[in-house]
């Protein structure tokens, strides 16, 4: 079975991506890989970790983690296949918390494959491209397809200062299922990536 984790992408206590993070749940648990059981898909929020500034004193890329909330962090990202990162836009760019979480781990990521559910006034298209970016260099492929929640007609917003409701266009649910098309044959189709990636480790130690 192939396991993605739908990470929410902010920690601010009255974010909206919260509420798209529980859509994208809902909506994925529809398509019929997962209804058939050939995949899950599994909530990872952010905020439950309290990861703070990165503070390992070695780089990732060696592995070796010194705190327990690096460890706790390592062991979840590790057990799942592909991503799906919810991301609001802060100024043109990803949040800080969820750079900062990418940060933290390395060989955790690779040879994974991910995609994109972002939201704000024009879907936080600039944040996810931005994570592109981030993700290619720690050897995760990123799926084309990407759901992009407008703040003006997918969401009920009658206090900005509150994250409303979700209330999606028609397109976006069948724009989410084309990216887990993607998504789980490609997450699926790496295991044997890094199954050949740790047979020739072993064989070179």
């Amino acid at each position: 079975m192939t396991r993605i984790a739908v990470i929410v992408g902010s920690t601010r206590p009255t974010r909206r991506t919260g509420v798209a993070a529980q859509w994208v749940l809902e909506a994925a648990g529809r398509h019929p890989a997962v209804k058939n059981e050939d995949a899950t898909v599994e909530l990872v929020d952010l905020a439950d970790f309290g990861l703070p500034l990165l503070d390992e004193p070695v780089p990732a890329a060696f592995g070796v983690y010194s705190h327990e909330h690096t460890k706790r962090w390592a062991g979840v990202i590790a057990g799942f296949d592909g991503f799906i990162f919810v991301t609001p836009e802060y100024n043109a760019s990803a949040p800080a918390s969820l750079k900062n979480a990418i940060d933290y781990l390395h060989g955790e990521w690779a040879h994974k494959a991910a995609g994109f559910v972002g939201h704000g006034l024009h879907g936080a298209t600039r944040a996810v491209e931005h994570l592109r970016t981030v993700l290619a260099e720690l050897k995760v492929a990123t799926v084309s397809s990407q759901v992009s929640l407008s703040a003006f007609n997918d969401f009920a917003i009658t206090d900005p200062t509150l994250p409303g409701e979700i209330t999606p266009g028609e397109h976006q649910e069948p724009t989410l299922h084309e990216l887990l098309d993607d998504l789980i044959l490609w997450a699926d189709s790496f295991k044997q990536v890094r199954l050949a990636v740790e047979q020739k480790a072993a064989a070179d130690s």
